[in-house]
């Protein structure tokens, strides 16, 4: 038989219960140490990744943003897992676009946020209900408007706006690189703005229509003088029936649309026999909620995403792409390589 020395035995013992004291003494399920706010710095918690990089664009260095959901992942039926709700229990303000977008998340957010902790819903604080918009995907009898106001813009540089001023109420020793980053945020959104309008003024104005598989574009068309003439996933977001497809189809053909457009997080194959059925080009890389590149690279913003998706209209539908191929993408503050969006 093995034996230990009495010494030995005692030594090994108490470097057991060190280590296991050790572990006791730290929550087991924090965030990863590179993720923890410095001292003093506000932990800003978002959802999807343009809300989560329009916080960033705000916060810059003097705060730490998280968002939880994953690119490429439905925010619509996303349930938050349990690390993310420590995040949302460790969070000083907690930012949601709001308009039911993320319920799950929302009613998480409330049952485990801090007392002095602070959600902040975007949608309702950008439009009134006079303005919501429903349709096919969104409809009325359903109650909930299309939540996705971020593509146009303008509501985005509300959301920026709000984010602003609370991480100012919040955090008045950072509140001047809050407010530089709003300003220096506010002068490229104008500068968006205004590309996409002479780019998609380039597109012949007959063909200047949007059928898409997800309702993302419907406070995106109207600010341009676009037009969304459908979508092909229903409000309970399954298929579309046989029927709707058939009227889809019609309606393209009458329409004369010269491209249909899909999603890279939601790809159709009924989107594939449309786009047989009529001639029309099947485009699959728009993107609502996916932010082109990876996290560090310069397309990976807000203004990338709204760049590349009009670069990719523009030349689908007989417009110049090369009105909107050149626009700066970077983020205000620099790479965003250290936020987190839902990894």
């Amino acid at each position: 038989m093995f034996t230990v020395s009495r010494p030995l035995f005692w030594a090994v013992t108490l470097v057991l219960f060190a280590v296991i004291g050790a572990a006791c003494g730290r929550p087991p399920a924090r965030l990863q140490e590179e993720q923890v706010p410095e001292e003093g710095h506000l932990l800003v918690v978002t959802t999807v990744a343009p809300i989560t990089n329009i916080a960033y664009n705000v916060a810059g260095q003097a705060a730490k943003v998280v968002g939880i959901i994953p690119e490429g992942v439905d925010s619509h039926t996303f349930e938050p897992r349990p690390s993310d709700a420590q995040y949302l229990a460790e969070a000083d303000v907690i930012v949601l676009n709001g308009l039911n977008l993320e319920l799950p998340t929302l009613r998480l957010a409330e049952k485990r946020k801090k007392e002095d902790a602070e959600i902040v819903l975007l949608g309702e604080q950008t439009i009134t209900p006079d303005q919501y918009v429903y349709d096919f995907s969104f409809p009325k009898e359903a109650g909930d408007p299309n939540p996705h106001l971020w593509p146009n813009p303008i509501y985005a540089l509300r959301y920026a706006e709000i984010v602003r001023d609370v991480l100012v109420a919040r955090d008045p020793a950072n509140a001047d690189e809050y407010r530089a980053n709003y300003a220096a945020f506010e002068e490229r959104i104008r500068a968006l703005d205004e590309a996409i309008r002479r780019a998609v003024e380039s597109i012949p104005p007959g063909n200047r229509k949007l059928l898409t598989y997800h309702d993302s574009w419907a406070y995106f068309a109207p600010r341009y003088g676009m037009e969304v003439i459908g979508a092909i996933q229903p409000a309970d977001f399954s298929e579309p029936s046989a029927q709707e497809v058939a009227r889809l189809i019609e309606q393209i053909r009458e329409a004369r649309v010269p491209a249909i457009f899909g999603s890279e997080v939601f790809p159709s194959t009924v989107l594939e026999q449309i786009a047989r059925e009529t001639g029309a080009r099947y485009v699959d890389d728009l993107r609502d909620d996916d932010l082109p590149g990876e996290p560090g690279d310069p397309l990976h913003s807000y203004f990338g995403l709204m760049a590349e998706n009009v670069r990719i209209m523009a030349d689908a539908l007989g417009g110049d792409p090369g009105l909107i191929a050149n626009f700066d993408t970077s983020n205000i503050p620099g790479p965003d390589g250290h936020v987190r969006y839902g990894r």
